[in-house]
């Protein structure tokens, strides 16, 4: 199985908690020291672990270390889509290129990813394909506005993957996860402090709880599913009545400074 952003988070998580069902796990994460540690850690266990540095920005490279993969190991039976980076910005505070870099990652990468590792499992008539995304995929974010489409990206490209594969035996699945507590916002500075208030209603959650999830989609072929169970409520709850939700979202959300003062 390949699982990607699995340097640190609900990355490392994954493949430390598939591994230990006995997945042979392939890492790919840009943070080479951190990427190692990980895997030895793995092996330290038990488990069978190998290290893929990657920029899945990178679509030359991301192809590249997909043959080196498919060439070395054989085709993959999971493929987790988890790599995920971007400061959380109003569309005018925003760079052009800091844009199209949150759209690399996660949807683009993903994308390339997903294209050079999914024709063997459409032959092979198997395989499991999960990908990772967040509330905004559902409903943007005030003050983060590339996240937000990146997020939705990889929501919809799930939709279309099932679409595509459908009939081939390649099981299509998605994890929405809640705030979780992991390095992400040690990485893109600010992002922490734009989180709608709200979120403290349904509550932090760590990355080995989206782990589990993740295993749950995998081996239970489920379409998807949503954690903590509050957001997975509230997720519910906006399906039937999203004005409120909407309205909840915006007033507890980030708001533009007042010129005036």
């Amino acid at each position: 199985m390949v699982v990607t952003g699995a340097s640190s988070g609900i990355g490392a998580a994954t493949a430390r908690r598939l591994a230990a069902r006995g997945a042979r796990v392939v890492l790919m994460a840009r943070t080479v020291p951190a990427l190692e540690a990980v895997a030895e850690e793995i092996r330290a266990s038990g488990g069978v672990a190998h290290t893929r540095p990657v920029d899945l920005a990178d679509l030359d490279v991301v192809a590249e270390t997909a043959r080196a993969v498919l060439a070395d190991l054989g085709p993959v039976d999971v493929l987790v889509n988890n790599a995920g980076a971007g400061r959380w910005l109003a569309v005018d505070e925003t760079d052009p290129a800091e844009a199209l870099a949150m759209t690399m990652v996660p949807y683009v990468g993903a994308f390339a990813l997903t294209r050079s590792l999914v024709e063997p499992m459409i032959a092979r008539g198997s395989g499991s394909i999960v990908n990772v995304t967040s509330p905004a995929a559902l409903l943007p974010f005030p003050g983060a506005a590339a996240y937000s489409v990146a997020r939705a990206a990889m929501r919809h490209f799930t939709t279309a993957l099932r679409a595509d594969l459908r009939g081939t035996g390649v099981h299509v699945g998605l994890v929405m996860a809640g705030l979780v507590d992991s390095p992400y916002f040690e990485h893109n500075p600010g992002s922490l402090e734009r989180v709608p208030s709200v979120a403290r209603l349904v509550g932090t959650i760590t990355p080995e709880q989206v782990a589990a999830s993740i295993e749950d989609v995998v081996v239970r072929r489920r379409p998807g599913t949503t954690v903590p169970a509050r957001l997975a409520a509230l997720r519910a709850v906006f399906a039937v009545a999203p004005g409120p939700v909407t309205a909840v979202v915006r007033a507890t959300g980030w708001k533009r400074p007042d010129p005036t003062r």
